[in-house]
């Protein structure tokens, strides 16, 4: 696609981690934006507006406001939210956009899945995006899968950043196991590659990463930054099972599977991602008080 015609590229989830990424990334690159999102007067919604974003409103699980905002759009980046629709309704919300497209005729349809979807994973979370993986393919859309590995935007969740601001690392891995991580802005350049590239990358499924650690690697780099020792702990598998049996689920399988996002194909995409020393220097929210 050239300069003169980018867009305009519907993008949802636009207010949350990844479709927040992806259309800033994207506006950065000269695209036409339409940022969907439930609630255009919320302070994120306004701060994409004022970076040049168009705001749309609609709701994954209304399909009129899916027909009405990908009326003339010529992409959309889909992403949808497993902690706040469920199983059931992340399968029915990513089914519906992927329906609204093909009615649509959209162009090109980038959905964003997770790392070891496609490998028979077991984990609840995973196993809903190959669901609609599947159910894109049956459509015969123009798509692109991107599968991210774990996000390092994780680490602005409330437990992690109480446990850190307490000197502790809490992933339930062990300290040596080698642990896959990107930043949301590497999803977005991943992303806009993606949709400026599309006979490239169309039927394609991608696993990103941007960087390779260990728990006791990825520790060390929040104690640099916060000038003082922090800890790797593996919290028992029993305990977590008992707290969140679904991320017991995922640990799981990060423990005995992992993340096989291959790290120098993917440089000759996008040479230079964000490591994650980098990312808590610059994107990290700091420790809970």
């Amino acid at each position: 696609m050239t300069d003169g015609d980018r867009g305009p590229v519907l993008v949802t989830g636009a207010t949350g981690n990844q479709g927040g990424a992806v259309a800033r990334e994207l506006l950065k690159r000269g695209w036409t934006v339409r940022a969907m999102c439930r609630d255009p007067g919320k302070d994120s919604a306004r701060a994409l507006e004022s970076e040049g974003a168009q705001l749309v409103q609609g709701d994954l699980d209304e399909r009129a406001s899916l027909d009405s905002a990908l009326d003339g759009a010529e992409a959309v980046f889909a992403v949808q939210n497993f902690w706040e629709a469920g199983a059931e309704g992340e399968v029915r919300q990513g089914k519906a956009i992927a329906d609204a497209a093909q009615a649509a005729g959209t162009g090109h349809l980038v959905y964003s899945s997770v790392g070891g979807a496609d490998r028979s994973s077991g984990v609840s979370h995973f196993e809903t995006k190959w669901q609609i993986e599947e159910h894109i393919r049956s459509l015969g859309l123009r798509a692109t899968v991107l599968r991210p590995v774990f996000l390092m935007e994780n680490f602005n969740g409330p437990l992690y950043r109480g446990a850190l601001g307490n000197g502790v690392l809490p992933l339930a891995l062990s300290s040596d196991r080698q642990f896959q991580v990107i930043a949301c802005a590497d999803v977005g350049v991943f992303a806009a590659t993606a949709l400026e590239r599309p006979d490239e990358f169309a039927g394609e499924g991608l696993e990103i990463a941007g960087e390779e650690l260990t728990p006791s690697e990825v520790a060390a780099g929040f104690a640099a930054h916060l000038g003082r020792d922090i800890g790797h702990v593996k919290p028992p598998m029993e305990k977590l099972r008992e707290m969140n049996p679904e991320v017991a689920e995922m640990f799981d399988w990060y423990e005995n599977e992992g993340y096989e996002a291959d790290l120098q194909a993917l440089a000759k995409i996008h040479p230079k991602p964000i490591g994650l020393s980098e990312w808590i220097g610059s994107s990290w929210t700091g420790p809970a008080s």
